[in-house]
């Protein structure tokens, strides 16, 4: 459940040694949300060109940081420049609901201009989707446009030889000849319930898929995902908004309910000759991945049975579309899907598992499996292969949970080597031939920053340093900064908790009320990262409150038998953490035992309402924003993989969801949700609130008229705080102790 903690997941900063001297100044609600934002330049989707001569990225306005131009770096000179202006070529056309979804999907909601972009393999243009149509972009400043319908065209790529563009419109996939101009519907058929090429909403949400079209390496066919969703129920969503309602049926795959059937079909690109995918005989599982291999001979498929408890990796014949399984995976509670297939020259995989209890790299050749990794640490993805030099290049965490780092080892097996620092946070993009590296980094003190490095990870050039120095929008503030605290303490089963504290400046003998910020939960659970995060916790930390986080039991990147422990029994060790965390703040001197606040979002709503149930009077208030409250009404992928079919699990389900409990919350609730959300859809929060008023229970409300699961924007992300804090003065720091 990748839900959005949009704009909460607020990890602290500290103060950067190099930051030159400015006037100090103390943060506001407003300066936090306006623009420039306060970490400085942070582009987005980094790539290299073919022949690494440019590092391309998307990049905000320093007026309005929701919009994005694409830019091009110089990776020899370092010359920035923008290589096309979204306001110039844009139209401001509004924008699709199902393009609204997709980037609802894809955590970008609320962005403007230009949100992806893709090389041509020959490294002299750009495809640039925006407002709806398609664009070629040159390295001389021109953009030529492809496409000028009314319909969206949605899911753009180039062709791995750089001869076509692949799109959906209505629902159908459409290829561009880019020497001619001339486009060819490849198939027929999409509409209302049906659709080609487009990953279906658990796809997107849960599986991290977001792909339903893939180009054979040689130009001339693709495999094609053709999604049902007729069997799928619809849910009627009321997007309420400032200015009225409008009502959409959406095919909303509930747990326990049918889920969109998916078929895959290879596609000459002239539309002939399609061919079926042999996928098995029961319809009723997940497509989970799709690649082909580098001669484009076999294509490889990733079939995900329903309970998500078995893997098979299909190898297809593309000209017949039959299929045999190379191999399994298997897990007594729940698989978690990569992207760390890589199909070898050798006719050998490379492939990640966590089949010894931690996700580590394996090469498989012949039926035989070799290790690549291992030990109690997490390998989390694969960022490049390097086949000459046989060495294979990914992040993880081996040297300490709360930091991520990149590293290399050796196809045949050997030692691994550290590529990055310590104390960091670093993800990294590698170009096509293994040869540089794109590092974006950040720590508690420094927000992201981005360089260049070669293979061995020495560093050649800054992309972008964001050194928060006296012209940094930072720079002005850092002079009030408290410094971030890691920390561990032992669960009841001797498992290691890692938690994070910021705490005030306070006079001798004085107590602080906490803000204990919780998410929680496997996939995207955690808090405790060595990361720059923003600086909402920074501001609190201003208002007097100490902040404090801790990753429980069931988040991720701490191997199988951790995360496993909530397998149909969420919120039960989750809630027991919390509350070893809250034990230990009321034995710290600065801390006021009686005025502990806990915040949530998303999942982390759902756990501020079950420690408020589970543990009524340890809290002085809590605050829970768009909370799932019954798990009957999430989706079935991620509601499934850990709490089982509720048609057969029902028990685990009345236990764990929030529903049920709610009169037994005491405490001050301040309850937050969009009223557009089709993620947690408002239902959840609209349930609540009938169990509480027929309990009696006061509690106080706020919603958000066309506000989806990203509650944010200009204005509303000052008022969502205020509005928090409000609840939280009158409730917990200024009301009175019994």
């Amino acid at each position: 459940m990748r839900i959005i903690v949009a704009l909460l997941a607020l990890a602290a900063i500290g103060t950067p040694a190099m930051a030159d001297k400015a006037t100090p100044q103390k943060l506001t609600l407003e300066r936090l949300f306006a623009s420039p934002a306060l970490g400085g330049a942070a582009p987005r989707a980094l790539k290299l060109s073919p022949d690494g001569t440019l590092l391309t990225s998307l990049r905000p306005r320093a007026d309005d940081r929701e919009r994005y131009d694409l830019w091009a770096v110089d990776t020899r000179t370092g010359v920035a420049r923008m290589l096309v202006d979204s306001a110039k070529i844009g139209n401001g056309a509004q924008l699709s609901e199902a393009e609204k979804m997709q980037r609802e999907r894809a955590r970008i909601g609320g962005t403007k201009g230009i949100v992806a972009y893709d090389w041509a393999p020959d490294g002299k243009s750009l495809l640039v989707p925006l407002d709806g149509d398609l664009f070629i972009a040159t390295l001389d400043g021109k953009v030529r446009r492809i496409t000028a319908t009314q319909s969206t065209e949605l899911d753009a790529t180039i062709s791995p030889r750089g001869g076509f563009v692949s799109f959906v419109r209505d629902q159908n996939l459409f290829v561009a000849d880019l020497a001619t101009g001339s486009e060819r519907r490849l198939t027929r058929g999409g509409g209302d319930a049906l659709s080609w090429g487009l990953a279906e909403f658990v796809a997107q949400e849960e599986m991290d898929r977001t792909k339903g079209a893939w180009w054979a390496p040689d130009d001339k066919r693709l495999a094609v995902a053709r999604v049902d969703e007729s069997k799928v129920a619809i849910v009627s969503r009321a997007a309420i908004g400032a200015d009225g309602t409008k009502v959409y049926d959406q095919r909303y795959p509930r747990a326990g309910a049918a889920n969109a059937v998916v078929d895959l079909f290879v596609i000459n690109v002239d539309g002939s000759g399609q061919v079926r995918v042999d996928l098995g005989t029961n319809p009723d599982i997940y497509l989970a991945r799709v690649n082909w291999s580098p001669d484009g001979k076999t294509l490889y498929v990733q079939r995900e049975s329903r309970d998500q408890k078995t893997l098979d990796l299909l190898k297809v014949d593309p000209a017949t579309g039959k299929s045999t399984v190379v191999f399994s995976e298997h897990s007594k509670t729940w698989l978690n899907l990569h992207d760390d297939f890589h199909a070898l020259r050798d006719g050998s995989i490379l492939w990640s598992s966590e089949r010894d209890g931690f996700s580590h790299l394996y090469r498989w050749h012949a039926g035989k499996w070799a290790q690549l990794t291992r030990g109690p640490w997490m390998v989390k993805t694969v960022v490049g292969v390097d086949e000459t030099k046989g060495l294979v290049y990914f992040t993880g965490n081996r040297d300490t949970p709360i930091d991520q780092n990149l590293y290399s080892v050796p196809l045949q097996g050997g030692a691994v080597t550290l590529l990055t620092e310590n104390g960091w946070w670093n993800n990294a993009v590698m170009s096509r031939d293994a040869s540089r590296i794109i590092v974006t980094r950040s720590n508690p003190n420094q927000p992201e920053q981005t360089y260049l490095a070669d293979a061995t990870g020495q560093r050649l050039s800054w992309v972008e340093e964001n050194r928060v120095d006296g012209l940094h929008p930072y720079a002005p503030y850092l002079a009030e900064h408290v410094p971030t605290v890691f920390g561990s303490l032992k669960a009841a089963d001797g498992s290691v908790l890692h938690y994070k504290l910021l705490k005030p400046r306070l006079a001798t003998g004085q107590r602080a009320p906490v803000f204990m910020q919780v998410y929680g939960g496997p996939g995207a659970g955690r808090q405790v990262t060595d990361a720059w995060g923003g600086v909402v916790q920074q501001y609190l930390v201003q208002q007097g409150w100490v902040v404090f986080s801790i990753d429980g039991r069931g988040t991720p990147d701490r191997g199988a038998a951790f995360e496993g422990q909530i397998y149909r029994a969420m919120s039960s060790v989750e809630v027991d953490d919390q509350i070893a965390g809250v034990n230990w703040l009321k034995k710290q001197d600065f801390v006021n035992p009686a005025k502990i606040a806990v915040y949530g979002w998303s999942y982390g709503g759902y756990m501020a309402l079950r420690l408020l149930e589970r543990a009524p009077g340890v809290f002085a208030a809590g605050v829970s924003g768009a909370p799932v409250t019954r798990w009957e009404l999430y989706d079935t992928h991620y509601t499934e993989r850990y709490m089982g079919n509720p048609t057969t699990e029902a028990a685990a389900y009345q236990r764990s969801d929030a529903l049920p409990n709610a009169g037994a919350i005491a405490d001050p609730l301040l309850l937050v949700h969009g009223m557009a959300d089709d993620n947690v859809v408002f239902e959840n929060s609209t349930a609540l609130m009938a169990r509480l008023q027929e309990s009696a229970h006061p509690f106080e409300t706020m919603v958000y008229p066309g506000q989806t699961h990203r509650v944010a924007g200009p204005g509303i992300s000052a008022h969502l705080w205020k509005t928090i804090l409000g609840f939280l003065d009158r409730q917990v720091v200024n009301k009175e102790q019994k």
